[in-house]
């Protein structure tokens, strides 16, 4: 069995390092997997980037020709809305690679194009990072139901038209992605349950899988070690805030963070606690959080990302809208409980008052009041970090996700 999983990226952003620890699982356990990406990161040898000189002068300004239609609407949202409508051909590379299956990932920023799915002529899984495979355009729907009826008048573009960009994204979707041999995989069963209720991919066949990693790497470490090693303080409760893009990503949520945070201090824990972020450097205007803050920068090694989860007492995921967050899974793998608002896939990972708190969404004094019940309490936290690390060994094993991948591919393949 031949597998191609193709996605933009082999290693950055959260869906590249998803799609990327499939593919290591799979080679792991014999399956002969390779990866095509437009943007390739990694030394792998298996990873097929970009080849022609052509190519690689392209693909940096693939996105922006891709999204130029989007400069019509003036008073867009702040968010990805992606076209897909460049020439791409990735047909012809597929087809010389000839694998048995095809499986789809994160497709967007002019990587692969909507009709070119019905020209791979091969059996299709797709594992969906977020919701864009079924909306016209959006890659979180923010409250709108447009998918289940086939878009127009999208909020994200403030587009009051029938028929806008929405649309046509969504009807070059419906006459290209008919009859196709299409297996829909989500990680989380919030996202399986909007592609049932889709317009466009309702009456596919959806599975959930979640996404895993390897927990030889994420894995609970001394934490008075992991802080010396950080150069962390001892004796302070550390609360734990990242992602790719955590600050100006509006999605992550940094902005109901901030308020959670100064309802802490302001009820004693301003010299008891303090907040290291990942995934950003500080901004010159940093905000005043009435605790001593710590910005780490981007950490893309995941010995040193590991060992941070375990030297922390709690990660802190305030997203507005998630499918199955890699930061929450690596957390528990390392034994380190989280809290997050009850939204999304979210309750996929976090277990309320098991593996730590889920908050009332967008309720920020209830998300600093989980923040506490997780760290106030020693014999509490060691209970909800056991559970934790019980809940990502479960789960979130990579060796057992890849077998169940293979299982699921060779089922489609009637072998």
């Amino acid at each position: 069995m031949k597998v191609l999983l193709v996605n933009n990226s082999d290693r950055y952003g959260g869906a590249a390092r998803a799609a990327y620890r499939i593919h290591t699982g799979l080679r792991r356990i014999g399956v002969n997997s390779q990866m095509l990406v437009s943007n390739k990161t990694s030394d792998d040898n298996s990873v097929v980037g970009p080849v022609s000189i052509l190519e690689k002068t392209l693909r940096p300004f693939r996105s922006k020709i891709d999204a130029f239609p989007l400069m019509f609407y003036k008073n867009r949202e702040e968010s990805t809305f992606s076209l897909a409508w460049l020439y791409d051909g990735l047909a012809s590379r597929i087809s010389a690679i000839n694998p048995d299956i095809v499986h789809l990932h994160w497709i967007c920023r002019g990587f692969l194009r909507i009709e070119t799915l019905k020209k791979l002529h091969r059996p299709l899984v797709w594992t969906l990072h977020d919701m864009w495979a079924f909306t016209g355009g959006c890659h979180i729907d923010r409250g709108c139901d447009g998918y289940r009826r086939g878009c127009g008048k999208c909020p994200s573009l403030s587009s009051s038209k029938n028929w806008d960009l929405s649309r046509w994204v969504w009807t070059r979707k419906h006459k290209a992605w008919q009859n196709l041999n299409l297996t829909i995989i989500t990680p989380s069963r919030w996202l399986a349950d909007c592609v049932r209720s889709s317009s466009l991919l309702g009456m596919m066949r959806v599975e959930v899988i979640p996404n895993g990693l390897d927990l030889s790497v994420f894995r609970p470490f001394d934490k008075r070690v992991a802080r010396e090693i950080l150069n962390l303080p001892q004796d302070k409760k550390l609360i734990l805030f990242g992602a790719m893009n955590s600050i100006r990503d509006k999605n992550k949520g940094f902005q109901l963070l901030q308020h959670a945070l100064r309802q802490l201090a302001s009820s004693g824990w301003d010299s008891k606690a303090e907040l290291i972020v990942f995934g950003a450097s500080e901004p010159e205007s940093a905000p005043k959080l009435g605790m001593k803050t710590l910005y780490m920068g981007t950490l893309s090694d995941d010995m040193a990302l590991a060992l941070l989860y375990a030297a922390v007492d709690v990660y802190v995921s305030p997203s507005i809208a998630e499918n199955l967050p890699n930061t929450i899974m690596e957390s528990l793998s390392c034994g380190t409980p989280c809290v997050a608002f009850d939204i999304g896939g979210i309750s996929d990972m976090i277990e309320h008052m098991k593996t730590g708190y889920l908050a009332e969404p967008f309720d920020v004094q209830d998300l600093s009041r989980g923040i506490v019940w997780v760290i106030e309490d020693t014999d509490r936290w060691h209970r909800l970090s056991c559970q934790s690390r019980k809940k990502a060994e479960r789960e979130f094993n990579i060796s057992d996700i890849a077998l169940r991948y293979y299982a699921l591919y060779k089922e489609v393949l009637g072998t």
